[in-house]
């Protein structure tokens, strides 16, 4: 039994398709946890056992995790706690969970940056890592997924590609770090869950095919959506006004600062690229696929 967290998230989206074409073949059920059960189609409906309600209640995964084997663990992080308590308070009840029903493996989403100089000062990034530790901790075989940024935080910024050609971060614009597309990130999940021959708590870094740089993001953006895009760095102090006035919580919204500062320092480049850590996505393709149909078709339904 492969308990799935967040299953209609961005991660989870594209890891339940995967445990369902190849779990079955292998005599493996499934078991998901999430808070609205509509949010599943009918076919998942009827191929998974659904346990409604938030992974973060005790009592929802201590259903959930009896006769489990093994267990993805994805935390939505909630911005309106401190980073401590949106990571590791979150998964507390879990952690506990696991130990009680003796789930023997974990799969979980965490972060880059582990060793790093700036590993200890890196927010919402230090943040998972002390959730990875608490996990491991319980004696359980973990595998946290040591994650850069996702392509897909570029979909945030859909808007201003669309009405300005801009998009902003508050990185360098020519400091190359390692991004990733989700859909790779499930895929090394599935793997990870499906073959359970692994022991012992490790990282396991989800590279991407290449380093890029925000000026690259704008070349390639620009080539792939026919109009010019341009980067513009925000100010750090910047952001923090900007996310305490969307009314995050002040603690979680500095974590979000000092997670960019620290990417700014290298936070992501402790870790070569391998066949290992490689994955197949390139930015070029995922504009095709996934921003250009997310930025343009707006501008159809007005032309």
């Amino acid at each position: 039994m492969i308990v799935i967290t967040a299953p209609t998230g961005n991660i989870g989206g594209h890891l339940l398709p995967l445990l369902l074409e190849s779990a079955p073949a292998r005599g493996e059920e499934l078991r998901v946890i999430v808070r609205d059960a509509a949010r599943l189609t009918d076919a998942v409906r009827e191929r998974v056992e659904v346990i409604t309600g938030s992974h973060g209640d005790p009592e929802v995964v201590d259903r959930a995790f009896e006769g489990a084997d093994a267990v993805f663990w994805l935390v939505p992080p909630d911005a309106s706690l401190t980073p401590e308590d949106a990571y590791s308070g979150f998964t507390r009840p879990a952690a506990k969970a696991l130990v009680a029903h003796g789930v023997g493996h974990v799969v979980g989403v965490s972060a880059l940056g582990r060793g790093t100089p700036v590993a200890d000062r890196a927010g919402l990034v230090t943040a998972s890592h002390a959730m990875d530790d608490l996990i491991a901790g319980t004696g359980v075989a973990y595998r946290a997924l040591a994650n850069p940024s996702f392509f897909e935080n570029v979909l945030e910024e859909a808007g201003s590609l669309r009405e300005k050609g801009v998009f902003t971060d508050a990185v360098d614009a020519d400091r190359r770090v390692p991004l990733v597309a989700v859909a790779d990130i499930a895929a090394v999940a599935a793997d990870l869950l499906l073959d359970r021959t692994w022991t012992g708590s490790d990282s396991v870094p989800v590279l991407g095919p290449q380093d890029l740089s925000p000026d690259d993001l704008a070349r390639i953006m620009t080539e792939q959506l026919g109009r010019p895009v341009r980067y513009e760095r925000q100010p750090l102090d910047e952001l923090y006004d900007t996310l305490v006035g969307y009314r995050l919580n002040e603690a979680f919204a500095q974590g979000i600062v000092d997670m960019k500062r620290a990417k700014n320092e290298g936070l992501d480049a402790g870790v070569a690229r391998t066949p290992a850590t490689a994955t197949p996505t390139t930015f070029e393709q995922w504009c095709a696929q996934t921003l250009k149909p997310a930025v343009l078709s707006d501008l159809s339904d007005l032309s």
